[in-house]
C-alpha cells in the first residue's frame, strides 16, 4: 500500500522522521523486523501514558518496510515516541520490546523528563513515565539572516577543541547561572575566541546522548553516548521550551560565522547509547536491532569494535542513508562547516566486522554534492585494532595524526631516536601521506586533545592519575610520554616551573610552524589543568572545566598563543597577490636540514637537536627554526642572506622570559652573534629576514 489515511490525508513513507507540513505531520519510520508499529503523542515529557495512541498496521500504514502516518492538527513541539510489536528473540537478533517508549532514529529534537532513568530501560517493564521522548521540529522556522559560512581553507585552519558545556561551566566565567554550561554561554565568549585567533572551533559531541551512561556516581561528560543524531544535545540549551536547544545552537552557529570562525562537529557513528546486550533499550535496539548493530557470532551479542558494547551497522544501506541524511542535515538545516568522526575505522567495516577495501558509507559521505567543500576529519583507527593513519580511505578525507602527537612529545622529553621522525612531522608527514599526492592539510597536527593529558599536566605529571574515576586508576592510556620536570603536580619551585612553561610554549610553537592543520586543545592557550587525570570523560565538575582565574596567571602562554596564531594565519606581503598564507608559503618553499653546522643535521639515535631553513619561492623572505631538546644551550650556524636580504631577527625564542619570547613579526629585533645563534636548552627558535624593500 502507498499511503495510510488518517481522516482522508494520505501519508508517505518519505522523508523519514516526523515531517511538518501545513495541515499536520507525516510520520515515517523504518523497521523491517516490526510486525505492528504504535505512535505515541505525549503533552509531557513526563505524561505516565500517551495523550493518543495511532496504530500504525501493516495492512493500511505499511510501504516496504516503511510505517507512516499522517496526523492532521499536529505542531512542531508535540512530544511522541513509539511502539514497536515483533519477535523477541535474542538468540537470532531480535530484541523488540513493545512495553518500551522508543524515540524516532530521525527525530529532530529530544525531550528528558526529569526523572529519566536509563535503569528502566534496561529491564523489563513499562517505561513512558521515565522514557526520552522525540520532539516533532519544524527546521525551516528560523531567520539565519543572511548567515555566511566562511569556508576558510585547510592553510588558514586552526582548530580549538571545545567543550560546549566546560568551557563556561565554570563560576568563574562571569556568565549569569541561567547561560552558564549553555550555547548561548559559548556566544558571550566568541570576543575571547576571536582575540585567540583560532578559525575553528570543533566542538565535542553536542548530538543528544545518555548523560547517565557512566559508572555509578558519575555523568557521561563528554558526550559520546549518542542516542539522537539529528538532535541538539537538550542540557547544552539555557532556554527549557522544546524547540530551544535547536534554535539556540543555531544562534551560536550564526554568531560564530559573524566572527569568522568555523564549526565543526565531532560525531560519532560508531555505536550508541544502548550498549551490549545488557543495555537499556531507548530506540535502535528495539525498532531493528539486527539492522542498525553487527551483532556477533552468536548473535545474542553485539561486535564491540568501539569498546562501548556495540558497534553500528555503517554499511547497511538503512544506516548507510541515515548517517548521510544526518550530515546533509547539520550542514544544510544548521550551518554546520565540517565534522570530526570519532573512530572512523568502525565505517570501513562490514557487516561481519571486517575491513572493507571501497566502505559504501566513506564513499556516500565523500561524494554526497551537500558534503562537497565541508571539513571531514577522520579519528583513524578504533578499539577493535585497525590503526589506518595514513591510509584512510578517500581523496578529501584529513586524518588526526596520533604520531605527530606522540613524536613531538617524545622528542622534547628527550628520547632517543626521535629527531628523523620529527623531521618528518614537520613537513606535513610525507612519509604517512606522500603516497596520496594531497596537500599537507590532510594530517591534522595536534600534541593534545580531550582524551589524555591537558598540555599543562603533559609537563607536570610522569603519570596518570585518575582516582577520581572510581576505577582504582586502571583506566586511561598508560601510554603519555610525559614528564613532570622535577616534581609531581603543582610545584612553588621557580626553576620547575620555569622549565614546563617553556615546554608548553615548545609544543605550541612547533604544532603552529609545522606543515599541516594545527589543533589545540580548549584551555591549553593558559595551561588548564585536570590534575594530572587523563581520561576525564567522567568529570562534570572543575576538574574539567575551564577555570578563567587562569587567564592573568598565565598571561605569558596565553599572549605567546595570541602572536604564534596571528602569524600561522596570515598572508605574506609578496605572496598577497595569490592569496597565499604563510603556512602555504612554507609548502611552496626551498627547504634544508641543519644541525648546529649548516647543512649538517645529526639524525642519529642520540641526537636531541635539529634546525630547518625555509627560503621562500619569491627569494623574498627566508626563515630559520630550531628545536633544541638538549638539556645544554648549543649554537647554531645561521645561513649567510643574498645581498639585500637581512639582518635575520628573532621572532620565538622560548628559553627567553616574557616579553621577549615571542614580539610582534614587525617588531622583531635584529639578531647580533656573527653569525650564529645561542639557542638554550630546550627551547625553539624561530628567526625570519626579509629582502630590503627600499
Amino acid at each position: 500500500m502507498v499511503g495510510g489515511r488518517i481522516d482522508g490525508t494520505v501519508s508517505r513513507p518519505a522523508p523519514l522522521g516526523a515531517t511538518v507540513e501545513s495541515t499536520g505531520v507525516n510520520f515515517s519510520l523504518f523497521s523491517h523486523t516490526a510486525t505492528s508499529v504504535e505512535l505515541l503523542l505525549f503533552d509531557r515529557e513526563d505524561d505516565p501514558r500517551p495523550a493518543r495512541v495511532i496504530e500504525i498496521d501493516p495492512a493500511r500504514h505499511r510501504s516496504y518496510y516503511y510505517w507512516h502516518v499522517f496526523v492532521p492538527d499536529v505542531r512542531p513541539g508535540q512530544l511522541y515516541g513509539y511502539r514497536v510489536w515483533g519477535p523477541w528473540d535474542p538468540a537470532n537478533g531480535f530484541r523488540a520490546d513493545p512495553m518500551k517508549v522508543l524515540l524516532d532514529p530521525y527525530g529532530r529534537g529530544v525531550a528528558v523528563p526529569k526523572g529519566y532513568d536509563r535503569g528502566a530501560a534496561a529491564t523489563a517493564g513499562e517505561n513512558a513515565t521515565v522514557a526520552m521522548k522525540s520532539i516533532v521540529v519544524d527546521p525551516q522556522a528560523y531567520d539565519w539572516e543572511g548567515d555566511v559560512r566562511p569556508a576558510r581553507p585547510a592553510s588558514e585552519t586552526i582548530i580549538y577543541e571545545m567543550h560546549v558545556r566546560g568551557f563556561t561551566r565554570h563560576p568563574s566565567s562571569g556568565l549569569p547561572d541561567a547561560t552558564r554550561g549553555s550555547y548561548a554561554g559559548v556566544i558571550q565568549k566568541i570576543p575571547y575566541l576571536r582575540e585567540l585567533g583560532i578559525t575553528a572551533v570543533e566542538l565535542l559531541p553536542i548530538f543528544q546522548f545518555d548523560a547517565q551512561d557512566a559508572p555509578p556516581g558519575h555523568t557521561n561528560y563528554w558526550g559520546y553516548a549518542p542516542i539522537s543524531f539529528f538532535s541538539p544535545h537538550r542540557a547544552y540549551s539555557s532556554r527549557q521550551d522544546p524547540l530551544g536547544p535547536l534554535d539556540e545552537f543555531r544562534d551560536l552557529v550564526k554568531a560564530l560565522h559573524r566572527a569568522g570562525i568555523e564549526v565543526i562537529l565531532d560525531v560519532v557513528f560508531n555505536h550508541t547509547t544502548e550498549g551490549d546486550h545488557r543495555g537499556p533499550t531507548l530506540s535502535f535496539r528495539g525498532v531493528d536491532n539486527a539492522t542498525y548493530y553487527i551483532l556477533a557470532q552468536d548473535r545474542s551479542y553485539y561486535a564491540n569494535y568501539s569498546g562501548t558494547g556495540n558497534t553500528l551497522n555503517a554499511n547497511h544501506p538503512i544506516v548507510r542513508r541515515m548517517i548521510v541524511d544526518s550530515l546533509r542535515y547539520w550542514v544544510e538545516v544548521m550551518h554546520v562547516d565540517g565534522f570530526r568522526f570519532d573512530l572512523a575505522s568502525i565505517l570501513s567495516r562490514d557487516e561481519s566486522g571486517r575491513p572493507m577495501p571501497n566502505p559504501p558509507v566513506l564513499w556516500d559521505i565523500e561524494s554526497d554534492p551537500v558534503l562537497a567543500g565541508t571539513k571531514l576529519i577522520a579519528e583513524a583507527w578504533d578499539a577493535g585494532g585497525l590503526y589506518q593513519v595514513g591510509s584512510f580511505i578517500g581523496d578529501s578525507w584529513r586524518e588526526w595524526n596520533g604520531r605527530f602527537r606522540d613524536d613531538v612529545r617524545g622528542f622534547f622529553r628527550g628520547d632517543e631516536g626521535t629527531v628523523p621522525p620529527l623531521a618528518d612531522r614537520l613537513l606535513g608527514s610525507p612519509a604517512l601521506y606522500g603516497h596520496k599526492a594531497r596537500e599537507a592539510e590532510q594530517s591534522v597536527n595536534f600534541v593534545t586533545c580531550h582524551d589524555g593529558f591537558t598540555l599543562n599536566d603533559l609537563v607536570s605529571y610522569g603519570w596518570k592519575h585518575n582516582e577520581a574515576n572510581g576505577e582504582n586508576n586502571r583506566d586511561g592510556s598508560e601510554d603519555n610520554r610525559s614528564a613532570n620536570w622535577g616534581a609531581e603536580g603543582p610545584t612553588d619551585d621557580p626553576a620547575v616551573e620555569s622549565l614546563r612553561n617553556r615546554q608548553v610554549k615548545n609544543f605550541l610553537a612547533t604544532t603552529m610552524l609545522s606543515l599541516g592543520m594545527p589543533m589545540m586543545l580548549m584551555g591549553d592557550e593558559v595551561r588548564r589543568t585536570q590534575h594530572g587525570n587523563n581520561n576525564a570523560y567522567a568529570q562534570d565538575n572543575e576538574i574539567s572545566w575551564f577555570d578563567w582565574t587562569v587567564l592573568s596567571k598565565h598571561a605569558d602562554v596565553l599572549r605567546f598563543v595570541k602572536l604564534v596564531n596571528a602569524r600561522r594565519t596570515r598572508r605574506t606581503d609578496e605572496p598577497e597577490r595569490k592569496h597565499l598564507t604563510l603556512d602555504q608559503v612554507l609548502r611552496s618553499a626551498t627547504k634544508a636540514w641543519h644541525g648546529i653546522q649548516l647543512g649538517q643535521p645529526d639524525w642519529s639515535r642520540s641526537s636531541h637537536s635539529l634546525a630547518f631553513s625555509v627560503e621562500d619561492p619569491y627569494k623574498r623572505s627566508w626563515i630559520f627554526v630550531i628545536l633544541n631538546a638538549y638539556w645544554e644551550a648549543l649554537e647554531f650556524q645561521l645561513p649567510t642572506l643574498d645581498g639585500g636580504a637581512g639582518p635575520w631577527r628573532r621572532w620565538i625564542d622560548t628559553a627567553l622570559g616574557t616579553p621577549d619570547d615571542i614580539v610582534e613579526w614587525e617588531a622583531a629585533p635584529a639578531v647580533k652573534g656573527g653569525g650564529k645563534y645561542h639557542a638554550g636548552p630546550r627551547s625553539v627558535v624561530a628567526l625570519y629576514a626579509e629582502a630590503d624593500r627600499s
